[in-house]
C-alpha cells in the first residue's frame, strides 16, 4: 500500500520522497534497461526498437532514439507518438509523464524534465520531490540545447530554438526562442517559401 500511495503521489503533483526502497528497486530495474539500450551497436536497430518497446509506455512507430539516452525512469513513463526522432544525449527526467507527439524532432543534448523540488530549503533537506507532466505536440522541433520544465505544454507544429528554456506553455504554430523562452513570430508565409535565411524552398517539394 505504501508503494501504491507513493505511485499516486508521483503522477498528481503531490510532494512526496523518493527514498522507498522498493521504488527504488523497481527504477534500478528500468535503468538496467537503459544501460542495456545505451550499449547496443549502430547496427542493431531491431535490437534497439524490441528494448524502446520494452523501456517506454508507448511507442509509435518508425521512432528512432540516439544512444546515449538518460532517464531517470529508463523511459517508463515516456509515450512517443509516430515517426519521434531524437539526436544524441537526449535527457528525459521521466518521474512522471512526458508525451512527444508525431513526426516531433529533438535536436542533441535535449532536456526534459517533468521533475522539481521545493524552494523551501527545510523540504529540501528531507529529499521532496514533486512532478507535473510534459506535453510536446505534433510536428514540433526542439533546437540542440533546449530545456523543457516539469508542467509545460508546447503546441502542434512549434519550433523551441537552440539553447532556449521552456519555463511556460508556448501556443502551435509559433517559433520562439531564448531564456525564458517566448514567442519571437507566427510561423507564416515566408517559411512557405525559404527554408533558412535567403534558402528558397526548391519547385516540386
Amino acid at each position: 500500500m505504501k508503494l501504491e500511495k507513493i505511485k499516486e503521489q508521483m503522477h498528481s503533483m503531490e510532494l512526496y520522497l523518493t527514498n522507498d526502497e522498493e521504488l527504488m528497486r523497481e527504477q534500478m530495474e528500468c535503468l538496467d534497461k537503459l544501460y542495456d539500450y545505451n550499449g547496443t551497436r549502430p547496427t542493431e536497430g531491431k535490437r534497439r526498437e524490441a528494448l524502446l518497446s520494452e523501456m517506454l509506455a508507448e511507442v509509435g512507430e518508425g521512432c528512432y532514439i540516439e544512444p546515449p539516452l538518460h532517464s531517470n525512469w529508463g523511459g517508463r513513463h515516456v509515450h512517443l507518438g509516430k515517426y519521434v526522432y531524437a539526436n544524441f544525449n537526449l535527457t528525459l527526467v521521466d518521474d512522471t509523464h512526458i508525451y512527444i507527439g508525431d513526426f516531433t524532432m529533438i535536436g542533441p543534448n535535449v532536456t526534459i524534465t517533468s521533475a522539481g523540488h521545493p524552494v523551501l530549503p527545510e523540504l529540501r533537506e528531507q529529499t521532496y520531490q514533486f512532478n507535473a507532466p510534459v506535453h510536446i505536440g505534433r510536428n514540433c522541433w526542439l533546437g540542440a540545447g533546449v530545456i523543457i520544465l516539469p508542467g509545460v505544454t508546447i503546441g502542434d507544429n512549434t519550433v523551441i530554438g537552440a539553447g532556449s528554456v521552456v519555463t511556460k506553455d508556448i501556443p502551435a504554430d509559433v517559433v520562439a526562442v531564448g531564456s525564458p523562452c517566448r514567442v519571437l513570430r507566427p510561423i507564416g508565409e515566408r517559411d512557405r517559401e525559404y527554408y533558412f535565411k535567403d534558402r528558397r524552398i526548391p519547385e516540386g517539394i
